[in-house]
């Protein structure tokens, strides 16, 4: 086993974090696509269980979808960010700006590209609106 420096400080993770949410929270398409591009490297990809999908306008195309269903909703993290080597987690939940209720909540694991962008996102479920 050759060992290689793959590491982050704390900072990265939460500067990928910040950005992350910048793309899930921005409002019209071209700021969606701004702040994915600025979020996710080009071969970026984002894999959950109702989306897996690569580059900047099909994640672009995965937010807009979320902001179709869920209107006036925003996306927040809940809990610290955690990571090692290229890999971060963290938790978040979908939170209606109105009343404050959030129906969604959810688990991330995003692994950095070296220049700090997201490469991959896989993300978990935790609740979900009943149908």
């Amino acid at each position: 086993m050759t060992a290689h420096d793959t590491s982050h400080d704390a900072s990265a993770y939460e500067t990928a974090v910040a950005r992350y949410f910048e793309a899930w929270n921005a409002e019209g398409a071209d700021d969606v696509t701004k702040a994915v591009a600025a979020a996710w490297s080009e071969d970026g990809s984002y894999t959950d269980p109702l989306a897996d999908v690569s580059g900047h306008a099909s994640i672009a195309a995965v937010i807009g979808g979320a902001h179709e269903q869920f209107p006036g909703f925003e996306f927040r993290r809940t809990g610290a960010v955690d990571g090692h080597h290229d890999i971060a987690r963290f938790g978040w939940e979908l939170v209606s700006v109105a009343d404050g209720s959030a129906p969604v909540a959810g688990f991330d694991v995003i692994a950095l590209a070296e220049d700090g962008r997201i490469r991959t996102v896989h993300g978990f479920l935790d609740r979900v609106p009943q149908a």
